[in-house]
C-alpha cells in the first residue's frame, strides 16, 4: 500500500478520481469497438482491414483494461471500498460494460 500512498500524494485524489472515471468509460467504449471488430472479422475473414482494425482496437482496449486494473487500488482507498466492493470492481473488469456501472454506482462518496 506504500506505492498507492505515494501515488496519491503525488497526483492528488481529485485527479485520480477524474482518471478512474474516464478510464471506466473508455474501457467500455473500447470493448464495444472490439466487439464490432469481432463481428467484422467474422464476415470478412480474408480482408486485411479487419485484421488491422482488430489489432489496433485490441491494443487500445488492453491499454484501458490495464489502466483500469491499476487505478482500482487508489480508487479503493479514495472511495473507502470494503473487500466485497473491491473484489466486485476487480471482477467487473472482465465483463462487458460493467466498468460503467462501477463508475456510476460504486465510485461515489454518497453510497449507502
Amino acid at each position: 500500500m506504500e506505492v498507492v500512498n505515494k501515488f496519491l500524494a503525488k497526483h492528488g485524489e481529485e485527479k485520480i478520481i477524474k482518471w478512474f472515471k474516464k478510464v471506466c468509460e473508455l474501457e467500455a467504449i473500447s470493448w464495444a469497438l472490439l466487439f464490432s471488430a469481432m463481428i467484422w472479422i467474422r464476415y470478412d475473414r480474408d480482408g486485411l482491414l479487419p485484421i488491422i482494425y482488430i489489432a489496433t482496437i485490441g491494443n487500445i482496449h488492453g491499454l484501458f483494461f490495464t489502466l483500469y486494473l491499476l487505478l482500482i487500488l487508489p480508487a479503493r482507498k479514495i472511495f473507502k471500498w470494503d473487500d466485497e466492493d473491491f473484489v466486485f470492481a476487480l471482477i467487473s473488469a472482465f465483463f462487458p460494460f460493467a466498468t460503467i456501472w462501477i463508475e456510476k454506482k460504486l465510485a461515489r462518496f454518497d453510497r449507502e
